[in-house]
């Protein structure tokens, strides 16, 4: 039960990179890939219908480890403090921004709250891994500068790949530049993890940019979010023996009834989040047009 609260928990964590990472992605980028009000509007309606739901599995996320493994909730969000509570003002900033944007006269103060709102999560969360794995503060800086260009790639493929028109060819060019950056800070950043996945990582990433350089962004799009995913492999599998210093899986987890109840929760509940989301994402799965007029 421990190991496969500690894989769920793994699988929480990555949906919620995988999902996030482009919607911080587009919130960064959303002000320079579009030239005039219809423009920015066409980039962020690309996570309009889905951000929100994103946020879901962060919250799945923690709830589960507040359930499962008490100790290693309280004693990672009491030693991180101030960057996890930076992240949540964060989350609260874009959320606002992206509600009230189309309903003032004035938008900067809300575009602003965005971009503030997308680059603190997206920098705050990979230094704080980073930080757990090696508490050191070099490395907590390269993992946050690492995540936030990762964010960056992803958000960009995700509107090459979700627009049409003048917004998509500036995304693409940004998924390039962006690519300059990404993938000497992931050798830097995972080399040290020294893992099949975390290799594989880098690897995905350089992929990703020659695919997106070949228009392919579908595949590009694929690519960007399993080196996501293979990082998070990567990080979960050195977690696992010590998910903080000087602490076992076993030290931190719940009793086996109350792991046994969750498992019961979770088989009803997970499939559930599984499919709405699947559904959501298939909804709105056409290209979003610039609107004339």
């Amino acid at each position: 039960m421990i190991n496969l609260w500690f894989v769920i928990i793994a699988f929480l964590w990555t949906g919620y990179f995988v999902l996030e990472g482009f919607d911080f992605g587009v919130g960064l980028l959303a002000p320079f890939v579009g030239r005039n009000g219809a423009e920015h509007r066409q980039s962020l309606q690309t996570i309009g219908p889905v951000w929100d739901g994103n946020e879901v599995w962060l919250i799945t996320a923690v709830g589960a480890m507040f359930a499962a493994f008490p100790v290693w909730y309280s004693g990672l969000f009491s030693t991180f403090y101030l960057p996890i509570m930076l992240i949540l003002v964060g989350l609260i900033v874009r959320g606002v921004g992206l509600e009230w944007r189309g309903k003032v006269d004035n938008p900067f103060w809300c575009d602003l709250g965005i971009v503030i709102g997308s680059a603190l999560p997206a920098f705050l969360w990979g230094a704080v891994f980073a930080d757990l794995l090696y508490d050191s503060v070099v490395a907590s800086l390269v993992g946050g500068a690492f995540t936030l260009a990762v964010c960056l790639l992803h958000g960009a493929v995700f509107l090459a790949l979700r627009t049409d028109g003048p917004v998509r060819r500036r995304a693409r060019t940004a998924a390039l530049a962006t690519t300059v950056v990404v993938v000497p800070l992931a050798v830097v950043a995972l080399s040290r993890l020294g893992s099949v996945p975390a290799l594989a990582a880098v690897a995905a990433l350089a992929a990703g940019a020659a695919l997106i350089w070949r228009r392919r962004e579908g595949w590009a799009f694929t690519a960007t979010a399993g080196a996501i995913v293979l990082t998070s492999v990567a990080v979960f599998a050195q977690l696992r023996g010590a998910p903080l210093p000087g602490l076992t899986l076993t030290e931190a987890a719940s009793g086996p009834y109350t792991l046994t109840m969750l498992s019961w929760i979770g088989l009803i509940a997970l499939p559930f989040v599984l499919v709405y989301q699947g559904w959501t994402y298939w909804v709105f799965r056409k290209r979003v047009a610039l609107a004339r007029g």
